[in-house]
């Protein structure tokens, strides 16, 4: 699809400043694109104050409502005092804006920088403010926005991919192995049908925390979802068993200060992380019309990539059979 027919095309410095300025503030001619490919998202700079992160949605993925809701849960938090950086509002207290077409909201700039996932002291600290943002999560259900589950994130990724992307000579090695896959995580999601789901973040990577003055910032709400607790925490843990272990210890004993965890979830951890592998391929093929993602993930759908995924597939697998972490009965 040549560039110019793809809807962000049409964001422009001129464009953004234009969009930002509608809302009543005035821009110095400073725009800077940010990392973000889902959405685009911007710097901008604002005569007399702090520069503003412009955050303009994909059409189509999210029904205001929807939007509305991810704003809604971060003014909650907020209202806790939890350190999330939630959208700014207009004096008729609106959080998300139109102009031209797009749909925009606008947020504080926030400094800071990844946290340190190895650190035994930073990751009791993010325990505790997830222990405090489940709290509230818990308190009452989403309306509108999706629940993560096997459905939206595994068969029907698997769906996309087989339909329009596999290569031939890898469909059956894919359909085989996904299929196993599917049947292991509804084994494995049936035999845990008493786990709480909430409102989470559901995507709450290294890149959405912001660690500045010895404390957190969770930033980007845009995947948030009814889910298992462990969602937001199983990205957290990283490399081998005996590292991801002393992890999760912290991770808990932070936790449990401030909230429950019930350590049935961590049968789902494996499942859950492979659902994201199927549902990150999906992803990327669903978004394969935006010419930025050719450019950015230019390995995706070569014969190579499909090679090296249906392996990591197999590999997760083999995973989903151990058993799952543990925690200390002390703890």
């Amino acid at each position: 699809m040549p560039e110019s027919t793809h809807p962000f095309q049409t964001l422009t410095p001129s464009f953004i400043m234009d969009a930002v300025e509608s809302q009543g503030y005035r821009c110095d001619c400073r725009t800077s694109a940010l990392n973000s490919y889902e959405n685009r998202v911007y710097q901008v700079g604002v005569e007399d104050g702090q520069p503003l992160i412009a955050k303009f949605y994909r059409p189509r993925r999210w029904s205001d409502a929807q939007i509305l809701e991810e704003h809604a849960f971060s003014f909650e938090l907020a209202e806790h005092e939890l350190p999330v950086v939630a959208p700014c509002r207009n004096e008729a207290g609106e959080s998300l804006f139109h102009y031209e077409g797009f749909r925009f909201a606008l947020y504080p700039r926030q400094g800071g920088h990844a946290p340190e996932f190895d650190n035994d002291e930073n990751l009791v600290i993010l325990g505790r403010m997830l222990g405090r943002i489940h709290s509230i999560g818990a308190l009452r259900p989403f309306k509108e926005r999706p629940t993560l589950d096997c459905m939206s994130f595994g068969r029907r990724s698997v769906q996309l991919i087989s339909a329009d992307f596999i290569p031939d000579e890898y469909r059956e090695s894919y359909l085989a192995v996904t299929e196993q896959l599917l049947q292991a995580i509804d084994e494995i999601f049936a035999a845990t049908p008493d786990v709480r789901v909430i409102r989470a973040h559901g995507d709450c990577h290294a890149g959405n925390i912001l660690w500045r003055d010895g404390a957190p910032h969770f930033v980007d709400f845009d995947d948030a979802r009814t889910a298992p607790a462990i969602q937001d925490l199983w990205m957290m843990l990283s490399g081998e068993r005996p590292r991801q272990q002393a992890q999760l210890v912290q991770l808990i004993k932070g936790y449990r200060e401030f909230n429950d965890f019930h350590s049935r979830e961590l049968w789902l951890v494996e499942a859950l992380r492979a659902l994201r592998m199927l549902h990150y391929s999906a992803w990327l093929a669903s978004r394969w019309e935006d010419p930025s993602f050719p450019r950015t993930f230019p390995w995706f759908n070569t014969v190579r990539y499909w090679g090296e995924h249906i392996l990591q597939l197999r590999e997760q697998l083999a995973l989903l059979e151990e058993p799952p972490l543990e925690l200390p009965r002390d703890l």
